[in-house]
């Protein structure tokens, strides 16, 4: 049987490609930042990100037209099935990408792509999820009762001081701040949170030696406003770990996002800076 003829690709391709494997669906705007340390022409870089989709390495979700004024977002691509066979046959791991609803998956792979090329232009290095389950055999999925606290992510930062651990989970207001039922709430998540670390679970679920934060992030500020409240009324022994930071709602620009996750993060305790 003749294998399938896959083009060549140049290094930012493949750059690209990996970065997009490693946290989900990427608008052009990113993709060109990622690069920008070796490729300054965006004329150039937009011309090859759609040479790559002629050659079938990428693909446009469809939902990013689902949104008033889509023609004046950058377009967001996501890898292939060939493209995924690609990385596979260059012995590429699997990675941990966001579940679930498409846009609070492409909000969360586009603030994990902000703090990762952030952390590479201080000189730190991010380490993703798939690298700190593979390393004790475990799952994203937390034990906690007869239920699994699932985050939106879990991800590393090396600094010259030494490794700091992150759980994410992104606020796009489609949940109750507070509920008296079952439902999934702000407030229910913070306890659940708290319950966990007070037992010291998530470090061990996870293998973790370094320092943990909880990083929320938010689209509405009002929400972000809330959640400090929620966390020092039912949540407090999380008010020096759990930060808090805002972004814009209508369509993630980089800009926007490098400087919301490098400046400093609320805390109850005080702000922080991660990075």
């Amino acid at each position: 049987m003749t294998k399938p003829f896959y083009p060549p690709l140049s290094s930012r391709e493949l750059r690209w490609l990996r970065h997009i494997a490693l946290h989900g669906p990427q608008s052009s705007e990113f993709l060109l930042e990622l690069c920008a340390d070796t490729h300054k022409c965006r004329d150039t870089g937009l011309r090859t990100l759609q040479k790559l989709r002629e050659q079938g390495y990428l693909r446009l979700p469809p939902q990013q037209r689902q949104i008033a004024k889509a023609d004046f977002n950058p377009h967001v691509y996501d890898l292939t099935r060939q493209a995924e066979l690609h990385l596979r046959g260059l012995g590429d791991p699997d990675t941990i990408r966001p579940t679930g609803h498409w846009w609070h998956g492409f909000y969360t792979a586009c603030i994990t792509s902000a703090i990762d090329i952030a952390a590479q232009r201080k000189g730190q290095r991010y380490i993703p999820a798939h690298v700190i389950l593979n390393r004790t055999d475990t799952t994203l999925a937390i034990p906690h009762g007869r239920q699994k606290i699932i985050p939106d992510q879990l991800f590393a930062i090396k600094t010259p001081q030494g490794f700091r651990s992150y759980v994410l989970e992104v606020d796009r207001g489609t949940e109750p701040l507070q509920s008296k039922t079952a439902r999934k709430s702000l407030r229910r998540s913070l306890e659940h949170y708290a319950d966990l670390h007070g037992k010291d679970a998530i470090r061990k679920h996870y293998g973790l030696k370094s320092p943990l934060l909880f990083l929320y992030v938010f689209t509405n500020p009002a929400r972000a406003a809330a959640c400090i409240g929620l966390v020092e009324k039912f949540a407090p022994t999380l008010s020096k770990l759990l930060c808090v930071q805002v972004v814009d709602g209508v369509f993630p620009r980089f800009q926007v996002y490098e400087d919301a996750v490098s400046a400093q993060w609320r805390r109850v305790c005080g702000p922080l800076q991660i990075l």
